[in-house]
């Protein structure tokens, strides 16, 4: 996937807390659906259902807006110049305090494993880490999985040193060993590992649940192009069983819109749990443990004990499970 807790250097998950968020405009007249795209497994797919012509299939006139900068497209939907854009639950959350209507209507997938704090050899525990500068996109889904192991490991943000930088940049400045630690999601953890500079110390496959990758709609659009986006939803479902049955040729589109090589790129999979259609009523009209109901208060508390986010968003209007089930109607 990963605001809050935010984009991919080129890529993924941030807080939308820290953006000046602006006045949601105006819905274009004409049908088609702008949603953004970052550099992450789950969301790297939708362009699989692109060149598959599933969009087509289901008759949603979709336009992917790439965003090589995760927290780019965070601004963009909140500020009105996209319909929806992929974006994480906890990132989703400081616009919903806010009062910005946006809706979450599909899960794509839940990190097991792609977003990671990497450390150097000399980083044996957590306690090593105290004092130290770890580099990670400030207001991101890895400020978000920082907070979480901290917490778990009895310590707080103030034990460390933040420096902001996108997550292309953090990578590049641990294997530089300019840091001693960066927090990043894949394809970076992958390219750290390679340079042997340095390992995961924490990862969120110990944080299940609370890393939800998801397609998050404004309120505007979502009623004025709800036939897209039911669309939209349908060639979700096509994309996750066609990544699950042709692994080889979905890697292949995927690796190919972020300029790797598909053997590089398929070691991602394993970290990226892709949500079918009954993961989906599960997670968005469901009410189990791993739900975006359920998990929602241990995002906030997080962000609000770490001042990640200001207010207190009412997560549960921020969640639409009436696409999904008009998806499910036979």
């Amino acid at each position: 996937m990963k605001a809050i807790t935010a984009c991919f250097a080129k890529h993924r998950h941030a807080i939308a807390l820290a953006l000046g968020l602006g006045l949601i405009c105006a819905t274009p007249a004409h049908a088609e659906v702008k949603v953004g795209v970052s550099d992450w497994t789950g969301w790297v797919a939708w362009y699989v259902a692109d060149q598959k012509g599933f969009f087509k299939k289901h008759n949603a006139d979709v336009k992917l807006v790439w965003f090589a900068n995760y927290t780019d497209s965070i601004t963009a939907l909140s500020s009105g110049k996209l319909d929806a854009n992929s974006q994480t639950w906890s990132d989703t959350m400081g616009p919903l305090a806010k009062g910005v209507p946006l809706k979450a209507i599909l899960v794509n997938d839940n990190s097991a494993g792609n977003d990671a704090i990497m450390v150097s050899p000399k980083i044996k525990s957590f306690a090593d880490l105290k004092g130290k500068t770890i580099a990670l996109e400030e207001f991101s889904i890895s400020h978000f999985v920082l907070a979480t192991a901290l917490t778990k490991h009895g310590m707080a943000p103030g034990d460390v040193k933040i420096v902001n930088l996108s997550a292309g940049d953090a990578a590049a400045a641990f294997i530089a060993g300019r840091v001693q630690a960066a927090v990043v999601w894949n394809p970076w953890i992958h390219q750290i590992e390679k340079s042997g500079k340095g390992r995961a110390i924490f990862s969120s496959r110990e944080m299940p649940g609370l890393v939800p990758d998801l397609l998050v709609a404004q309120d505007k659009a979502l009623k004025a192009k709800r036939k897209d986006f039911v669309g939209m939803v349908k060639a979700w479902y096509d994309t996750e069983k066609f990544i699950r049955q042709n692994p080889d040729e979905a890697v292949k589109i995927m690796s190919k819109v972020v300029g790797m090589k598909p053997e590089e790129y398929k070691v991602f999979l394993p970290g990226t749990r892709f949500f079918d259609e009954k993961a989906n009523l599960d997670a968005l009209a469901g009410n189990g443990d791993r739900s975006l109901v359920a998990v929602g208060p241990a995002i906030v508390q997080f962000l609000q004990k770490n001042k990640l986010i200001e207010g207190s968003p009412d997560f549960g209007k921020g969640i639409d499970a009436s696409v999904i089930l008009e998806a499910a109607k036979k």
